[in-house]
């Protein structure tokens, strides 16, 4: 039997969810979480084979949760099941440790499929999320920020809050916001001090 925990904060998906597992013969279900830092609380108390994990979650994200699961149990294995498949989200979670990036829309098999991989040692990508990987290998180009982007991760970079920027270049904090989004989404991140570590890395800073 492969033992499953599922964090998921919805609670008919979550149901949904429980329910697809159970009418699998092979698969049991000895847990639920409802936000981040329960999955992982019940992943330590539980340790199951593993966890079916939601990526936006209360209070802890479920790439945050995912890494500390993994942090505590290194043989542990974690699945992120999810409506999200940018850049940035599938990076996060497997840089998180993740073994699986799965989308809640798929058939049925197809997440039941990936379960079974995992759980035997295998990685397990939604047929999407593995093109889009493919595509960023044969195509590994430096991204492009623009000159205002450009500008706003400096300010950023040398300690500045949105606010304040907005202030420095005379454009509203949301302006600040959507630079900075659009920043995330080109370098592959999902936080300021990722975006300015990674932008030093590729010499745009």
């Amino acid at each position: 039997m492969i033992r499953v925990l599922v964090a998921d904060d919805h609670p008919i998906v979550r149901g949904g969810i429980v329910a697809l597992l159970e009418s699998a013969p092979d698969v049991d279900v000895v847990g639920q979480a409802t936000t981040g830092l329960e999955a992982v609380e019940l992943a330590a108390a539980l340790q199951p084979d593993l966890v079916l994990m939601d990526l936006r979650m209360p209070g802890l994200d479920g790439d945050a949760a995912t890494a500390r699961i993994l942090a505590a149990q290194p043989g542990g294995r974690v699945i992120i099941l999810t409506t999200y498949e940018s850049d940035a989200s599938i990076l996060t979670a497997i840089e998180a440790g993740a073994s699986g990036y799965l989308l809640k829309a798929a058939p049925q098999e197809e997440i039941l499929a990936g379960i079974r991989s995992v759980a035997r040692g295998e990685v397990a990508l939604a047929p999407s999320i593995a093109a889009m990987l493919v595509n960023r290998v044969k195509a590994p180009t430096t991204p492009a920020l623009s000159p205002r982007e450009t500008e706003v991760l400096a300010l950023v970079a040398a300690g500045n809050s949105n606010p304040a920027i907005g202030a420095l270049l005379h454009v509203s904090e949301a302006t600040v916001k959507t630079h900075l989004l659009h920043v995330f989404e080109k370098l592959g991140v999902s936080d300021r001090t990722r975006a300015v570590t990674r932008a030093m890395e590729l010499g745009l800073l």
